[in-house]
């Protein structure tokens, strides 16, 4: 079995299924993924579409459901005899799910890690008492657990190798397929992809991009998640003056002038493409609350943490307004100087995340260890 509960998981899990099918084309599995982990040959018992939910707050609306996903995925477990877990990120419906299964005997493997080094060393404490392998997507992860007396390895990031095999469009068959204005650079806003995040932070950005895009002659394009129906966006930006693209992130990454970026992986994804960005993040008050008493971190961008030093601005909750967003993108189109400086410092990425073949090594170590199960 295998679950994942969001976008950025769905696309690491269908490359973990794809290269566990190359060593075994026999292999069944099970679980919660999206539609690329179904793709690649997973049989879904629920949809990542109706996972999309985050936060104290939420979570607490949504605990019903969330018990009966869980013991839907027990059931299966018990009925198919599933003796291995690959838990995919997802940390908050995962080590619960972790917890009801550790004592049923279940081998489980935790590939892309919950960010523990956000949270404090006191979840490490708990993860150990219920995960056999941490399969980490960073070299820091694996010193990290190691020292706590886990079993850990790291794999390299998963992205490199998406990032490195994808077929991108040029600039104008990008322009030309979505009837773009050749005359105008872009304006990328990436929202997110979980409903609730989406209707907080995205009328602020298209109001403030709409401003920069004026002010600048850009066009701005909305990197729009699969799983966000276009007429949502439509519905709550109160503006049509925006093109939606689905399914073609990475082009657009690779030739926006400038993004406003929703906090996560997609800031890591930017980054490796060299994109110059503002981040931002808005949620629940409550959420934002909690989550501000318990992470320990400077930075809530990936880009930025994984960099180790604040290369994109951060916008988080009241900052993430629209005289905010449209201020910091002036700032950095106004100055050529900070544009390429953003640039030049976005390349040390790469060199942070491991070698390429991340999804091949995690497949392996998953294989041997379903063996030994």
């Amino acid at each position: 079995m295998i679950i994942a509960g969001e976008v950025s998981g769905d696309m690491h899990g269908a490359s973990l299924i794809t290269e566990l099918r190359k060593l075994d084309d026999t292999i069944e599995i099970f679980g919660i993924g999206g539609d690329k982990m179904s793709a690649a040959g997973m049989n879904i018992i629920h949809h990542i579409n109706q996972m999309a939910f985050l936060g104290f707050a939420e979570i607490l609306k949504h605990l019903p459901f969330i018990k009966r996903v869980q013991k839907d995925l027990i059931n299966i477990i018990v009925n198919k005899g599933i003796k291995t877990v690959v838990l995919i990120d997802y940390p908050g419906f995962n080590l619960s799910i972790a917890k009801k299964l550790k004592p049923m005997g279940i081998k489980i493997i935790y590939y892309i890690s919950p960010q523990v080094w956000a949270w404090g060393a006191g979840r490490i404490k708990k993860i150990k008492k219920l995960i056999d392998k941490m399969l980490v997507v960073f070299p820091f992860e694996e010193e990290l657990y190691k020292r706590a007396g886990m079993e850990a390895e790291f794999v390299g990031h998963p992205l490199l190798d998406r990032i490195n095999e994808y077929n991108f469009l040029t600039k104008d068959e990008l322009y030309k397929k979505f009837n773009l204005d050749a005359g105008k650079e872009i304006l990328l806003i990436l929202p997110g992809s979980r409903l609730h995040e989406v209707e907080k932070m995205f009328p602020e950005c298209i109001s403030a991009a709409e401003k920069v895009a004026d002010e600048f002659n850009l066009q701005i394009v909305v990197a729009c998640s699969p799983n966000i129906e276009e007429n949502f966006l439509e519905t709550i930006s109160g503006s049509l003056d925006y093109t939606i693209i689905k399914g073609y992130t990475y082009d657009l990454m690779k030739y926006a002038k400038i993004g406003i970026v929703k906090s996560g992986t997609s800031t890591l994804e930017a980054g490796l493409l060299g994109l110059p960005m503002v981040i931002v993040y808005k949620t629940s008050y409550l959420t934002y609350l909690i989550g501000k008493n318990l992470v320990k971190l400077n930075n809530i961008g990936m880009a930025n943490i994984v960099a180790g030093e604040n290369i994109a601005v951060e916008l988080i909750q009241d900052m993430a307004n629209i005289d905010s967003i449209y201020n910091e993108c002036k700032k950095i189109l106004l100055d050529d100087h900070l544009l390429n400086s953003i640039k030049l410092k976005l390349n040390i990425l790469k060199g942070k995340l491991g070698t390429k073949g991340a999804s091949r090594r995690a497949a392996k170590s998953i294989y041997s260890i379903l063996n030994e199960a």
